[in-house]
């Protein structure tokens, strides 16, 4: 890292004309319009990503090759597990023989900047290569018969790999151009760094850099390769669009240290991932990502890389358990319906601004426990405290067993929330008469993670309303540790041990 580090450092008053003059315009810098970001952003509805989609290629391929390999076993009159070891070993290798060339010939590296020719004949060339060795190998161990039937398994083979990758490379294209692969980014320094990543990104589209943002305007560009110059860091930190943006990559070249400690230590309260961008020189499109390099775990200053496996299984862990319990649960929710509905005036269920992930504004259901009061849902006004005589008879009763939580399996499915995680602040939630989010520095940092419906400061008697600055830290020193040890097993855990924490605690305020 080390290394890395001292490379990426360059003067701020270097000169590239020849790499950098094109990228930026001359036009006199103006304040930032921060509409012209917004319009950048693009609204991803589906969490796709390269590297999914990579690993959904590497999938296809084995269970076809598998698939085949096995049918043409069977045809032979053999079977898979009553047959001898020998006999079924060429057909077994097959599908480790194809991934094993598609590997070695670069087919698995999918790049926007790769022509499709390009691709397709690395592919033919993987596959062909692995398959011939197979086929090889097997003439000179089987017999004349035998062989023929490996050869015609492997030819098909062959013909459905190439199919299939000619399918996906086509798919990677288009989802590139229309932006459904690239994360909203935005740039915190107008350096040659950010222009050399500008250019760069210019011909893989690996990243939807919005805008560009840095304090020293007066030496800023307008735009930058046609990519906005913003504003200041203020204007970034108070942007209503910030919610929006997946990652911010500081760009300030690391010898100027002062600066770039100054940077980081503002940034970092941000629930965003924060990059010091290493140096792009000696980049080779065909064998890295630039996306990969963005976030290189060297190059982080906050927050920690992506898991997307996690990511993946947590979201259809979330889906199939939400789905169970809302069947499992729906006699409890009618009849909490109706209790609710027949307690007091006003809607069954109440729709509460929160803040979710990356601090986006989301509305979280519940079944209504108070007096109706419309003007709670867009902003808490007071938390709700021991005897409160806005809280209904049936409100006590659900808000004691937390029944009153289960409507935001909803959120759950509509991937707004999971089932395990921080639990979602209101909006303007205060103790001791500070706004919660000023009281501890790390506050923003339980956003990194989607809000739960539980989650491990609640099974650690956590939960309900917060009063006092103390109370404030532990809560927010417990969800920072489930989002530094968050893993599927975790998740499971606290979910077991919800209902006997929850049930068995009678003297917490909820």
């Amino acid at each position: 890292m080390a290394e890395g580090l001292s490379r990426l450092a360059e003067p701020a008053n270097s000169n590239r004309p020849d790499e950098t003059a094109h990228l930026v315009s001359t036009a006199t810098t103006s304040p930032a319009d921060l509409s012209a970001g917004a319009a950048r952003i693009q609204q991803r509805h589906h969490p796709i990503n390269r590297e999914l989609l990579r690993a959904a290629l590497k999938i296809v391929d084995f269970a076809g090759a598998a698939f085949i390999a096995w049918f043409t076993l069977y045809l032979t009159g053999h079977s898979l597990l009553y047959s001898p070891v020998n006999l079924v070993l060429p057909f077994a290798l097959m599908p480790f023989a194809l991934r094993w060339g598609l590997k070695a010939s670069q087919s698995y590296a999918l790049s926007y900047a790769r022509p499709v020719t390009e691709h397709m004949i690395r592919a033919a060339i993987g596959a062909g290569y692995g398959l011939a060795a197979l086929c090889a190998a097997t003439a000179l161990l089987y017999g004349e018969d035998y062989t023929r039937w490996v050869m015609g398994a492997a030819y098909l083979t062959f013909c459905a790999s190439i199919g299939i990758h000619a399918h996906f490379i086509v798919l990677f294209k288009v989802l590139t151009r229309n932006g459904a692969l690239s994360e909203n980014v935005v740039l915190v320094g107008a350096t040659p760094n950010a222009q050399r990543l500008l250019s760069r990104n210019d011909e893989t589209r690996e990243l939807n850099i919005v805008g560009v943002f840095d304090d020293r305007l007066s030496r800023a560009p307008k735009s930058m390769a046609g990519v906005p110059v913003l504003g200041r860091l203020d204007d970034l930190m108070n942007w209503e669009r910030l919610p929006d943006i997946d990652r911010i990559v500081v760009t300030v070249t690391s010898d100027a240290r002062h600066r770039v400690r100054e940077l980081i230590d503002r940034l970092r309260v941000l629930p965003q991932r924060v990059v010091l961008l290493l140096d792009l020189e000696g980049f080779d499109p065909e064998t890295e990502s630039l996306a990969e390099i963005a976030r290189s775990p060297a190059a982080y200053v906050s927050g920690a890389p992506d898991d997307n496996r996690r990511a993946t299984v947590k979201r259809v862990a979330d889906i199939v358990f939400a789905s169970l319990m809302l069947v499992a649960f729906s006699p409890i929710l009618l009849i909490t319906a109706i209790a609710v509905k027949l307690e007091s005036p006003g809607p069954i269920l109440f729709r509460q601004r929160r803040q979710g992930f990356n601090n986006q504004v989301i509305r979280v259901w519940k079944f209504r426990s108070m007096r109706d009061n419309p003007e709670a849902e867009e902003r808490m006004s007071q938390q709700t405290v021991s005897d409160d005589a806005r809280v209904t008879r049936v409100g006590r009763i659900i808000r004691a067993t937390s029944l009153d939580e289960l409507p935001q399996l909803i959120n759950v499915l509509r991937g707004e929330m999971s089932i395990v995680g921080p639990r979602p602040h209101a909006i303007g939630m205060t103790a001791e008469n500070d706004e919660v989010q000023g009281i501890v520095g790390d506050y923003a940092h339980r956003h990194r993670v989607k809000p739960g419906i539980t989650g491990w400061a609640q099974v650690n008697g956590s939960r309900g309303p917060v009063h006092t600055r103390e109370e404030v830290r532990e809560r927010i020193r417990l969800d920072m540790e489930y989002v530094n040890r968050a893993s599927f097993w975790f998740d499971v855990f606290i979910m077991v041990i919800t209902a006997p924490c929850l049930l068995g605690d009678f003297k917490r305020q909820r």
